[in-house]
C-alpha cells in the first residue's frame, strides 16, 4: 500500500526538477558596485573611466584623453544561451555598444555588437543603417522606424541568443533577428569589417562587454536569464 507521504515526496521531487530546469535570471549589475565585471584582458575593474553613479554604471567622456577611459569592461562569467536586458543612455553625439560572444583569445574585443549610438549626431551612424542603434554592428541594419528615444533619454535594449538564433530588441520591439553560422550571416560578414576575422559569426561561449568608445554612456538594470539551448523566448 502506498504510504500517505509518498505522494508528497513525489510532488517535492517534481518541483525540484522543474526548478532545476527553469531558466535562471540574475542581475549582472547590482546598481551599487562593479562586482562581476573586469577590464577586457585585465584581472580587475578599471580605476579610471567607469564609475557607479545613482544606480547607473557610467563611462565618463574622456574628451580625447584616452588614458582616462579605462577601456572596455566584460563580465567575469561567460554565457552561450541567454536573454539579456538592459537600460542605457547615450550622451548627445556619443557612441558605445554592448558586445556578446566575446572571447579574449582574439587580439581585441572583436565580437557581435548591439550598437548604442546617437543616430542623429554621431558620424558613424551616418555611414549606414548597419551602424545605427540596435543594429548588429556593420552587418545587419535595424529598421528606420525603430522605436528609438533621442540621446540623453533612457532606452531599453535586449539581446537573445537561443541556440543559433539571435534577436535584438529596442524598447520592447524586436528589430532584427539572424541565425549564427547561416549563409545569410556569412554573406553579411563578407561585406563587413569582420570579413577576415576568423570565428566571427560562429556560436561560442563568451563574455558580455560594455564598450569604452571615449564618450559618455550609462547602463543600468542589466539582467540576464540563462536559457536552455532549445528554449522559447518571452515576448
Amino acid at each position: 500500500m502506498r504510504r500517505p507521504w509518498f505522494g508528497f515526496l513525489l510532488l517535492i521531487a517534481a518541483a525540484s526538477t522543474l526548478a532545476a530546469q527553469a531558466p535562471r535570471e540574475r542581475a549582472l549589475f547590482d546598481g551599487k558596485t562593479t562586482a562581476g565585471w573586469r577590464g577586457f584582458k585585465k584581472p580587475s575593474f578599471p580605476t579610471t573611466g567607469w564609475v557607479v553613479q545613482d544606480g547607473w554604471l557610467v563611462h565618463k567622456a574622456t574628451n580625447g584623453q584616452e588614458s582616462q577611459g579605462g577601456g572596455d569592461i566584460i563580465t567575469v562569467d561567460t554565457f552561450d544561451n541567454f536573454d539579456l536586458s538592459f537600460e542605457w543612455k547615450i550622451a548627445p553625439g556619443g557612441n558605445s555598444g554592448v558586445k556578446y560572444l566575446v572571447t579574449e583569445d582574439r587580439s581585441g574585443p572583436i565580437a557581435h555588437e548591439y550598437q548604442v549610438i546617437d543616430d542623429e549626431r554621431h558620424p558613424d551612424a551616418k555611414i549606414g543603417p548597419n551602424r545605427a542603434t540596435a543594429a548588429l554592428y556593420d552587418a545587419i541594419a535595424a529598421p528606420a522606424n525603430k522605436p528609438l528615444k533621442p540621446a540623453g533619454e533612457i532606452n531599453g535594449g535586449r539581446i537573445v541568443v537561443n541556440g543559433m538564433h539571435v534577436e535584438h530588441w529596442l524598447n520592447g520591439v524586436k528589430v532584427i533577428e539572424y541565425e549564427l553560422e547561416s549563409p545569410a550571416l556569412m554573406a553579411a560578414k563578407a561585406k563587413s569589417k569582420f570579413k577576415d576575422e576568423p570565428g566571427w559569426g560562429t556560436k561560442l561561449k563568451g563574455h558580455i562587454l560594455l564598450q569604452d568608445h571615449g564618450d559618455q554612456v550609462a547602463f543600468r538594470n542589466i539582467r540576464l536569464r540563462v536559457l536552455p539551448a532549445t528554449s522559447s523566448t518571452r515576448p
